[in-house]
């Protein structure tokens, strides 16, 4: 592991352009649970009910329910943690262009990170499906209290989490940045992330095909170990502690 961390501290160094590719396995060091494998929140709740768009339509009040009893209790105790305020002081040595996550819960934003692209949105911003108004997650949890599902304050619309549910294609603006950041990076580093959600599972790859070096840090394994120039097989934070004391 020492070996691991003087090559990773050597890469940062000599980085200029370097892109942060975040997974749910930042979001469980700051003690949210993941959606996947054991114990996961799918495990208990059917995604095809509580996160597919077309069930949504039909009846929303599966998904307000796990907002109202589940979601909403995990992200408002949710902080960031040591990887998050990591990234954010490397954006403020203006080696870090961008992070790019495929999680939801805001803490990038939270840390104070400027430059975020959301692939999957931010569940803590809820838009009405009609009129477009923005409300607030605590907004909308106060709107639970007498309404289930919740109505937009301003044209009594369906209201939905600024989020990508099943059966829906990825923002094709955040993606097409997200390719383009990819292309011109030198470092890409993924946190946290088993990279087997397609199309986001491909950025490591552009990456490496436009010569940039690829790290990985993640407690499993994950297709891209092979061709990574560095692999970590531990939590982000625990690492890029490690790096800074290091």
């Amino acid at each position: 592991m020492d070996k691991d961390i003087r090559e990773l501290k050597d890469c940062f160094n000599l980085s200029k352009n370097i892109v942060a590719f975040t997974g749910a396995g930042l979001s469980t060091e700051s003690g949210i649970p993941t959606y996947r494998g054991r114990g996961g929140l799918w495990t208990k709740y059917d995604p095809m009910k509580y996160a597919n768009i077309n069930y949504f339509l039909k009846d929303a009040t599966y998904y307000w329910e796990f907002f109202r009893d589940i979601r909403y209790k995990i992200i408002i105790s949710a902080k960031p943690n040591k990887a998050h305020y990591f990234l954010v002081e490397l954006e403020k040595q203006n080696k870090l262009k961008h992070v790019i996550t495929q999680n939801i819960d805001g803490l990038h934003k939270i840390a104070g990170q400027k430059r975020v692209i959301e692939l999957h949105g931010n569940t803590r911003e809820i838009v009405c499906m009609d009129c477009n108004k923005t409300l607030t997650m605590d907004e909308a949890f106060t709107l639970l209290k007498n309404q289930l599902p919740p109505r937009c304050t301003h044209c009594k619309g369906i209201l939905r989490p600024n989020t990508v549910f099943f059966g829906e294609s990825l923002p094709q603006k955040e993606l097409d940045k997200a390719i383009s950041v990819s292309k011109k990076c030198d470092l890409f580093l993924v946190l946290g992330s088993s990279l087997v959600v397609s199309p986001a599972s491909h950025l490591p790859q552009i990456a490496k095909e436009n010569g940039s070096l690829l790290a990985i840090i993640n407690i499993d394994s994950t297709p891209f170990d092979d061709v990574a120039d560095i692999v970590i097989h531990d939590a982000a934070s625990k690492v890029l502690s490690d790096l800074i004391e290091g």
